[in-house]
């Protein structure tokens, strides 16, 4: 089979021939496994991994970001995009640096009526012009557009109003807080139905984001998901559906008792599959909702890839690929691999696949 093949028949539940695999890591990790494979940049490091997605975006063209004298400075799409004004410097920690929101141009806002006259983003800042030459030239791959960033109402928002401030609003329903939701919706509808329309057809997946859980449970209740973030996740996954392309969404954390509203509205696959937090087992997930929704992740990055053998890595994967024997199953971590994963751990975990060009 090849990749796209692969992907499609994996999660129609036609069977494979191996498992298909994403990676995703930290740069660090990158530059480890690249020097170890002997790979000479981070697209032969995919091809030596075997991983059968390859993303493709549209360009920005909008106004350009600014940096500013503290070291901030604006992201735009696909980086993160929405708002322009919020600001990020990039933050050390013992292993590696992270990229934070360090000015949140709404925090304080308590009025709708202090939204008017912003410039916020909106679908004409990006050029779609290149998506079919570049879906063209990856069409042997599944192809993947879009961002943990597109909709993601809970974390992107947060980004710039403040987190404790949007769990506020989530609760109160907040005004402010559901014009901003308002704004970004049509935004990212907009910006990923005429990426589709310029692939013609050739975008498979579309990748979504909201982080619905934490360790221990989820975030938000059901109900709150139904009558705040239900229609807008319907509306934007019948868009995608029409153009013969399914969604994933990134979601961390223990989302176990919303994937039911998940599923009616319409989500293809769960993305990252955090199987160490609360009732998130893969056995659990594959037994319940196994038939109704594809996985893709599912590795844990906060144990099982850094902690433990190679040999215990192996027999993870040979569990997944018992469970998901007719497909269903996209492999690879639950997030980023960390620093903290040896180099050996990540390839046993490809290697397991069959995917590893030893």
């Amino acid at each position: 089979m090849g990749h796209k093949e692969r992907v499609l028949s994996a999660l129609a539940h036609r069977g494979y021939d191996r498992l298909p695999v994403r990676y995703m890591g930290e740069p660090v990790v990158h530059s480890r496994l690249m020097e170890h494979l002997g790979a000479k940049d981070y697209p032969a490091l995919l091809d030596r991994l075997g991983d059968d997605l390859r993303y493709v975006q549209p360009k920005y063209r909008g106004p350009a970001p600014r940096s500013f004298p503290d070291g901030s400075r604006e992201l735009v799409w696909p980086d993160r995009g929405w708002p322009v004004p919020t600001r990020y410097k990039d933050v050390a920690y013992s292993q590696g640096v992270y990229t934070e929101a360090v000015y949140r141009p709404f925090a304080d806002i308590a009025d709708t009526r202090e939204l008017e006259g912003i410039a916020f983003p909106t679908a004409d800042w990006i050029d779609y012009s290149a998506v079919r030459a570049e879906c063209e030239r990856l069409q042997g791959y599944a192809i993947v557009t879009g961002t943990p960033g597109v909709l993601d109402f809970v974390n992107g928002i947060s980004h710039s109003r403040g987190i404790e401030r949007v769990f506020m609003d989530i609760a109160l329903e907040e005004p402010v807080y559901l014009a901003l939701m308002e704004k970004k919706f049509s935004y990212h509808y907009e910006m990923i139905e005429r990426t589709l329309q310029a692939a013609g057809g050739l975008i498979d997946l579309v990748q979504t984001g909201e982080d619905l859980g934490t360790q221990l449970g989820p975030l938000i209740r059901p109900a709150k998901f139904k009558k705040l973030y239900a229609a807008k996740y319907r509306a934007f996954m019948d868009m995608v559906h029409r153009h013969g392309a399914r969604v994933m969404l990134h979601c961390c954390g223990s989302a176990r008792s919303l994937l039911p509203s998940l599923i009616d509205v319409g989500l293809d696959v769960l993305d990252v599959v955090q199987t160490s937090a609360a009732n998130m087992g893969i056995r659990e997930l594959h037994a319940e909702f196994g038939r109704d929704l594809g996985f893709c992740g599912t590795m844990c990055v906060q144990t099982t890839l850094p902690k433990s053998s190679p040999e215990q890595i192996a027999a993870e994967v040979e569990l997944r690929r018992t469970l998901f024997a007719d497909g269903g199953l996209i492999l690879g971590p639950s997030h980023l691999i960390q620093p903290d994963t040896p180099v050996e751990n990540t390839l046993a975990m490809y290697r397991a696949a069959g995917s590893l060009v030893d």
